[in-house]
């Protein structure tokens, strides 16, 4: 029986962000037989009404403490060009239109460089479809006019829903989580956000 990775996430959740540097260096010692399921778990439904000054302050907090606890880079000026917005599922369908063509993984991590490093809104369609166009120039296959139309469709709004509801079934552990499906039962997998060797080891363990 084949076992399965789910990596519960949310392509703005800063914490997953500050969970990147581990994330990838553990995806490359995983048992290459190990597939990688990316589960979106929608972090903040749509809403087009700025966000409260007090939740900006409370996410700039996140940011800080993330910094400090673990040296991620977040750039600042996000919240001084933009107009916040507690909404994050756009960011997930461009996650899971981008799926579509093979190229998800690429996708979450313009969305993430977008946000944290370069002050974009992910929150924005047109930031969205703007990643697109830069990974289609950078030599992904990408059919930037078929991302285009699968960011807004019935489909990819469906397999969003069916996401969140797999999300909330498998852990309740909020963003990022690991859970391993192995041998029909599922196994939350501590997340280290500083060493990946002991999520590396308990994977192992629970595969063999």
């Amino acid at each position: 029986m084949t076992s399965t990775l789910h990596y519960i996430h949310d392509p703005m959740c800063s914490w997953c962000w500050g969970y990147r540097p581990v994330w990838d260096a553990l995806q490359q010692e995983l048992p290459a037989s190990l597939p990688v399921e990316y589960v979106a778990g929608g972090l903040a439904a749509d809403n087009d009404n700025p966000m409260p000054m007090e939740l900006q302050s409370a996410i700039q907090g996140h940011w800080k403490n993330i910094q400090s606890k673990l040296g991620t880079q977040f750039n600042f000026d996000f919240w001084k060009t933009n107009t916040p917005r507690r909404s994050t599922y756009n960011a997930c369908r461009a996650a899971i239109a981008a799926n579509h063509q093979g190229y998800q993984v690429a996708m979450i991590d313009a969305i993430q460089r977008a946000y944290y490093l370069r002050a974009l809104n992910p929150s924005d369609c047109d930031v969205l479809i703007g990643l697109a166009t830069e990974l289609h120039s950078q030599g992904l296959s990408v059919d930037e006019k078929r991302f285009s139309v699968d960011l807004f469709s019935n489909e990819t709004q469906t397999e969003l829903e069916r996401q969140i509801l797999h999300a909330r079934q498998l852990t309740n552990q909020g963003f990022p989580s690991l859970v391993l499906e192995s041998k029909g039962q599922y196994h939350s997998i501590r997340v280290d956000y500083t060493d990946y060797s002991g999520t590396l080891n308990e994977i192992i363990k629970t595969i063999k």
